[in-house]
């Protein structure tokens, strides 16, 4: 069903042609794509030509004097008709109250009540081998000049684009841990060392990177880049073509490691079970425990993470881009999240903790945003686990663009001395807060943004962002709303770098 909210959104132009065809093929679960084409009709003159095509299926061409103007053209072509083919179905509010049931496990259905679409998509999508390919192709290569740390790729974690010639890996971390140093404010220490949290903020070096090519001004560097203008928000937007997907070599800490008893018997159990089981996570010293743990003690100097799985549903709803990058770009989610299958057997968890926990925000959120529903699937493991690695406090990190990996005591948040690369003799990562901070500056310079070089601070700066802030704020409230408890933030002092 799809939420009222979410269409009349639309109908009153606050919801973008493109993106309410991405909502829709979240909430009814098709491969929308957006393909370039040629004029139909006879048309005189120059015009660019786009359709869209739902699960294989090609509709209406829209055309325009620019290519973004056609893009807008056919996905309104495409929302109408989709619009006109359901509007019997009963379209139903947000459902606010209590958390989601979780889902039974699914049993066999008979071939007759399987979407032929969705069915295709499953076996012949090349995206399922290919990201893994990539992967590994890329992480063995960057392992030959440094074999001595190739015990930390258990845990690896990766970004992909796919373009029309292919997957290829743009950002690649590794880690299992957070640092057990206090909060200073001068953001050299990095504080989470979970993978998919290193190789988020390897994506977003790579994002500053093709920021800088494409405000370079000049024209070659400038088609270098994987972002364009988007005319209606006069923000960047990831090129029509490419397409980001998160591979990750095993489940994520916290919400998305359900046990199998409440997967598969919901209804035997107690509201208090499911709340803290699928509610908020905290990770401490690399241990994981639930915000409603009375175990965990908050009142102490040690660092305190949100888990990796509520750090992914919170991207898949904010953007992986973050509050600095959103002063330049557009929100940036992943279409597909794969999953290595060793040690893991089903992704329900992950379905129910990134999908399922914050069902029916998007109508809440502020425009652009949206909760972007990753097709999850499990694919074969790139690199086998060993849960008794010696190196398993290491943190790696790359980014295309990089010369060699860097690697990083997740406990110390600094470079080790053995590090191919090192920033300088202090050591701090080039994923720190600093780091970034200097990367927003010089791009804040490349792209004349005065008023983002009057911030005084790294806090500041991100505050500034005012529609990223109020979603992240409609976010919180949500999960606190649903009943899984409060989203646990650092003191400000760590974000108190000055410019």
């Amino acid at each position: 069903m799809i939420p009222k909210e979410l269409i009349d959104r639309y109908r009153r132009g606050k919801t973008h042609p493109v993106s309410f065809l991405y909502q829709l093929s979240q909430v009814l679960q098709f491969q929308v794509e957006m393909k370039e084409t040629v004029t139909t009709g006879g048309v005189i003159g120059f015009y660019f030509a786009f359709c869209a095509v739902i699960d294989g299926v090609q509709y209406k061409t829209g055309m325009g004097i620019s290519k973004k103007e056609a893009r807008v053209r056919a996905a309104q072509l495409a929302v109408e008709e989709l619009l006109s083919n359901l509007e019997n179905d009963a379209v139903q509010p947000d459902a606010l109250a209590g958390p989601p049931p979780l889902p039974v496990k699914e049993q066999n259905s008979p071939a007759s009540d399987a979407r032929p679409g969705r069915a295709m998509f499953e076996m012949k999508n090349p995206v399922q081998d290919q990201v893994p390919s990539a992967v590994k192709e890329t992480f063995s290569r960057l392992m030959d000049s440094s074999p001595e740390f190739s015990g930390c790729g258990g845990t690896v974690a990766a970004f992909v684009i796919q373009s029309p010639t292919g997957c290829e890996v743009v950002a690649l971390g590794t880690g299992n841990y957070n640092t057990s140093e206090s909060l200073a404010p001068n953001g050299r220490v990095v504080h989470d060392s979970h993978a998919v949290v290193t190789a988020r903020r390897s994506l977003m070096r790579y994002l500053y990177r093709h920021l800088l090519l494409f405000y370079s001004r000049n024209r070659s560097l400038q088609e270098k880049s994987v972002f364009e203008l988007d005319e209606d928000t006069k923000l960047l937007s990831l090129k029509s073509h490419l397409t980001l997907h998160l591979y990750l070599n095993q489940l994520p800490k916290g919400a998305a490691q359900i046990p199998s008893h409440l997967r598969l018997s919901p209804l035997s159990i107690s509201a208090w079970e499911v709340n803290n089981q699928i509610g908020l996570h905290v990770t401490v010293d690399g241990k994981v425990f639930s915000v409603f743990s009375s175990t965990l003690d908050q009142s102490g100097s040690r660092i305190i993470s949100m888990s990796a799985t509520d750090k992914i549903t919170q991207w898949q709803t904010l953007g992986f881009q973050g509050a600095l990058l959103s002063h330049f770009i557009e929100p940036i989610y992943v279409n597909s999240i794969f999953i290595g299958n060793e040690g893991c057997s089903d992704t329900r968890g992950m379905e129910v903790a990134v999908n399922q926990r914050v069902d029916g925000i998007t109508s809440k959120l502020p425009m652009y945003y949206c909760l972007y529903r990753p097709h999850i699937s499990l694919v074969p493991s790139v690199i086998p686990i060993d849960a008794h690695s010696t190196q398993r406090t290491l943190s790696l990190n790359w980014s295309q663009g990089d010369v060699s990996i860097e690697v990083v005591d997740s406990v110390a948040g600094r470079s080790v001395k053995e590090s191919p690369f090192k920033s300088g003799p202090a050591l701090a990562s080039r994923l720190c807060k600093g780091a970034m901070l200097s990367r927003f500056n010089f791009v804040a310079k490349e792209a004349h943004r005065e008023d983002l070089l009057a911030a005084v601070s790294y806090r500041e700066a991100k505050m500034m962002a005012k529609p990223y802030q109020e979603a992240k704020s409609v976010l919180k409230s949500y999960f606190a709303m649903k009943g899984y408890g409060q989203w646990v933030e650092k003191p400000p002092i760590s974000d108190h770098l000055t410019m």
